[in-house]
C-alpha cells in the first residue's frame, strides 16, 4: 500500500460515526498506519521547505482512529501489568532493531519510530507517533510525548519532558531538531520548536505562551501567527525570571519565570556537551 491509498484509507474510516465503522478494514488500515509510523515511512509532522513544521492531520486522526476502535484489556507482560486499548500494545523489539533498552520498566508505544542507534536509559517512555532520530539518548524518567519529532544526536536528559500533542489535529506537536541538548527536568509543550544545535539548561520550561528573552539580540521571541514558540538554532537557554510590575508584586518581591538566551553555541559550550555524546 503507498502513502497516498493509506491517507486515503484513514480518512475513510476516521470520517465513519463509530457506529458505522467497518471495524475489521478500519483496524486493518490502522494497523498498517502503525506500521509505517514505526519504519519512519510516514510522521505525524514534517518540515516543509520554508523551515516551518506542519502537522500531518492524517496522521493524527489515524491514531485517533485506533483509540476508538480498541477495547481495554489485559496486556500484562512479565512482572508488569498493565491494562489498555488492545490497538496499543507496548512495542516488541529484537537485537536487530538496533536500538538499545536498559532494563527497568522502559516502554515504547507502538505506532512510535526510533532510529537504529537510539539509546533508552529506565525507565522512560515513548508515546504513539512519536519520531526519535538515530544518536538520540532518551535518559531515565524522560518522556517523548505522542507525535512529538526528535531528530538525530539528541541528548534528553533525565526527567526532560517533550508534551504530546495529539488534538487538535492541524496543531504541531513538539518538534526538537538535530544536535539539540535538553537539560534535566525541562519540560517543552504546546508545539514548541527547539531548533538544531540549541542548548536548553536544566530547569527550563517553554510553553507556547512563554517569552523568551534574547539577551544577546535584545529582543523578546514570542509564539506568532498560529505556530509555538521557537528556540533559534545554537541558543543557549537558562531558567531566569522577571519582576512582577504591580504594588502587590514589588511589595512581595514576587517574578515571573522569563527563560533567557545567554549565549549562542560556541567551542566551550561544545566542549560541555562532549561527554553526553560520548555517551551516545
Amino acid at each position: 500500500m503507498t502513502v497516498t491509498d493509506l491517507q486515503l484509507d484513514i480518512t475513510h474510516h476516521a470520517d465513519q460515526p463509530t457506529d458505522a465503522l467497518d471495524r475489521p478494514a478500519a483496524r486493518e488500515a490502522f494497523d498498517a498506519l502503525l506500521d509505517a509510523l514505526e519504519a519512519g515511512e510516514v510522521r505525524s509532522a514534517e518540515r516543509g521547505g520554508d523551515g516551518v513544521w506542519r502537522a500531518n492531520g492524517w496522521v493524527k486522526r489515524g491514531i485517533l482512529l485506533g483509540f476508538r476502535l480498541g477495547e481495554i484489556v489485559d496486556q500484562s507482560e512479565g512482572p508488569f501489568a498493565f491494562f489498555d486499548k488492545d490497538t496499543y500494545p507496548t512495542r516488541p523489539f529484537g537485537p536487530d532493531a538496533g536500538v538499545r533498552i536498559v532494563p527497568g520498566g522502559s516502554t515504547v508505544r507502538r505506532g512510535a519510530y526510533l532510529a537504529p542507534g537510539t539509546v533508552c536509559m529506565p525507565p522512560m517512555y515513548v508515546n504513539v507517533g512519536a519520531y526519535v532520530g538515530a544518536g538520540t539518548m532518551v535518559d531515565s524518567h524522560a518522556l517523548v510525548g505522542s507525535c512529538a519529532q526528535v531528530g538525530e544526536r539528541v541528548h534528553l536528559s533525565a526527567a526532560a519532558q517533550l508534551g504530546g500533542v495529539l488534538e487538535p489535529i492541524g496543531a504541531a506537536p513538539v518538534v526538537v531538531e538535530d544536535d539539540v541538548f535538553v537539560g534535566g527536568g525541562c519540560g517543552v509543550y504546546e508545539g514548541t520548536v527547539v531548533r538544531e544545535r540549541a542548548v536548553l539548561a536544566a530547569g527550563v520550561i517553554l510553553t507556547r505562551a512563554t517569552r523568551l528573552y534574547d539577551l544577546v539580540h535584545e529582543t523578546v521571541l514570542r509564539a506568532e501567527g498560529g505556530l509555538g514558540l521557537e528556540v533559534p538554532a545554537g541558543a543557549v537557554v537558562v531558567p531566569g525570571t522577571r519582576a512582577v510590575d504591580s504594588d502587590f508584586g514589588r511589595a512581595h518581591g514576587l517574578g515571573l519565570s522569563a527563560p533567557c538566551v545567554v549565549k549562542y553555541r560556541d567551542a566551550s559550550t561544545d566542549a560541555s556537551t562532549s561527554l553526553e555524546e560520548a555517551l551516545r
